[in-house]
């Protein structure tokens, strides 16, 4: 019953009263004011841009995403761990992080490429104010998801079928094509499905680039309407909101259908061994440690370098250097400390909140069966699928108004926040936890109750101890998740309430680029921290939990 409680409040009753306003703004529906607003100039526009974009990227991601997974998955390509980590780790980097970094490393005031007489003459028109770099950089951004995903896909390779081919002389080009990428086929489509709904809802680089070049998304028209018209203009908003949910929800819809035609899944007992890529390997290495050079390291050395002079275009030298801009950051900035400290508490108690939740919920989505388990489940999946921005669409209409009992709306305060964090990260909690339920024996639960045990004391005795190193993996990764998030939390940001996450955006609409480099650098600095801990206890934790882990 709580845990129904808990995911209705959270979960359906908001994107309930999100669908009510959209559809139903005066209590009926209203067909020509549905009509008139999509099909509006703008909207219209916004839409088309939202799909090429999207799509686009997708595609990007597919070819970068699948092409890793075959060189770090099939091939004996030395340091492999270390290079999936490099591969992996912009898929940590907050987004907006993402685009300031490699707006500052192709600027025409480069700090790095400047000094080489590489960077573009002054007064040139940034290439990635456009929508070409968008779709460039959701696309590398996401290639990471789809890398992931078929490297699941190739654990599960047979390796009877592979040493087969090569005994008939099959060349490794031949298996890959003949034999790999049919087999890996339904993980390239559900890494897609997930880099589609990730650039539809990718916030920060559609706003970083997209705001100053003039193109419109559905994400950033909601975002302007809410700064342009405030809350009065919620009810076309949540129609937005609705329209980009669509395209997400017919996106996955689309690539699972793609998936499941001609599924020729084969499960392999072991793995098979990796190809030998012999004169090919250094090539081939050199190749792929540049992409990580190009992709990774140019644009963070940027961000850096920008972040250690007073002013943009200034140039990097031993009498320019200064570390005033991180002085500001950590110490004399109140509005970035005030929101850092926000972010911190306010992630910890999420982590707080859904870790015990998870339990339960896994308790009763493993061990019991029904339509209300398969409801909770679909509830808190749908919540994580669909993009942030909706949720704070949904948040906003929900805690806008007098909650009962308190007599006022929780709209502007850090409360709403919480609650969008609560309803958007439950997913990704649970599914470590889902893992470790797999792995218990249910039996001694069962023979526990047979005893007279009650259902708390069969969780502290039975199921806790066993599901600790799957808890630890899920508070890992929601709290690396939420620290830096802006896609929900860019719309339910005010003056009592800031995170860190918008602060970048605050920052360069500001003018204050040097001073959001800083912040990104320590965001960075962030993240590293935590994925450098979570190495450290990686044994104690479940097997794949960890996507940097190789």
């Amino acid at each position: 019953m709580l845990l129904a409680l808990f995911v209705g409040v959270l979960s359906i009753a908001p994107l309930a009263r999100l669908v009510s306003a959209a559809l139903l703004p005066q209590g009926s529906f209203d067909a020509a004011r549905i009509g008139d607003l999509l099909g509006g100039r703008r909207v219209v526009e916004a839409t088309l841009n939202t799909l090429w974009i999207a799509t686009a990227s997708t595609l990007l991601a597919i070819v970068i995403g699948t092409l890793a997974a075959l060189l770090a998955g099939l091939t004996d390509m030395r340091r492999r761990t270390l290079w999936v980590f490099g591969f992996v780790l912009p898929l940590m980097i907050p987004p907006q992080v993402t685009a300031l970094a490699w707006v500052q490393a192709f600027s025409p005031a480069s700090p790095l490429l400047g000094p080489l007489g590489l960077s573009l003459p002054p007064g040139t028109r940034h290439p990635l104010y456009s929508m070409g770099g968008i779709i460039l950089l959701l696309g590398l951004y996401n290639a990471p998801l789809v890398f992931l995903s078929v490297r699941a896909s190739l654990h599960r390779l047979p390796a009877s079928l592979l040493e087969a081919a090569r005994a008939n002389g099959a060349r490794p080009l031949q298996i890959t094509r003949d034999i790999v990428l049919p087999l890996v086929r339904g993980g390239i489509f559900a890494g897609a499905a997930l880099a589609f709904v990730s650039s539809i809802g990718n916030f920060g680089i559609q706003a970083m680039l997209g705001i100053p070049a003039r193109v419109s998304t559905l994400i950033t028209l909601i975002y302007r309407q809410l700064n342009t018209y405030g809350p009065s203009a919620l009810n076309d908003m949540a129609l937005l909101a609705l329209l980009l949910a669509g395209l997400t929800v017919a996106g996955m819809a689309l690539t699972g259908w793609l998936g499941r035609r001609g599924d020729q899944r084969v499960d392999g007992a072991q793995r098979a061994p990796r190809m030998a890529l012999g004169r090919w390997r250094r090539p081939v290495a050199a190749l792929a440690w540049a992409y990580l050079a190009l992709c990774l390291v140019l644009p963070l050395t940027a961000l850096l370098g920008t972040a250690l002079v007073r002013g943009v275009g200034q140039p990097l030298g031993a009498d320019t250097i200064t570390f005033e801009n991180f002085a500001n950051a950590l110490f004399h900035h109140e509005g970035i400390r005030q929101a850092f400290f926000t972010s911190l508490w306010l992630t910890t108690l999420c982590v707080a909140v859904l870790i015990p939740v998870s339990v339960a919920l896994g308790y009763v989505l493993v061990w019991r069966h029904g339509w209300v388990a398969r409801g909770l489940r679909l509830a808190s999946e749908l919540a994580y699928a669909l993009p942030g921005i909706i949720i704070g669409v949904a948040m906003i209409l929900f805690f806008l108004r007098p909650l009962p009992f308190l007599g006022t709306g929780l709209y502007g305060t850090v409360w709403v926040i919480l609650a969008a964090y609560l309803s958007n990260y439950l997913a990704l909690a649970l599914r470590p936890i889902l893992g470790g339920f797999a792995q218990l024996d249910r039996g001694l639960d069962e023979a526990a109750q047979l005893t007279g045990a009650g259902i708390f004391a069969r969780l502290r005795d039975i199921v806790l101890p066993g599901l600790a190193p799957a808890a630890m993996a899920s508070g890992i990764l929601v709290f690396m998740t939420a620290i830096n998030e802006i896609q929900t939390s860019v719309l339910l940001v005010s003056s009592r309430a800031q995170t860190i996450g918008p602060m970048i955006i605050f920052l360069e609409e500001a003018g204050s680029t040097t001073l959001a480099a800083a912040v990104g650098c320590l965001m960075v600095a962030l993240v590293l921290a935590l994925m450098a801990g979570s190495l450290i206890l990686g044994r104690h934790l479940p097997e794949g939990v960890l996507p940097w882990r190789d």
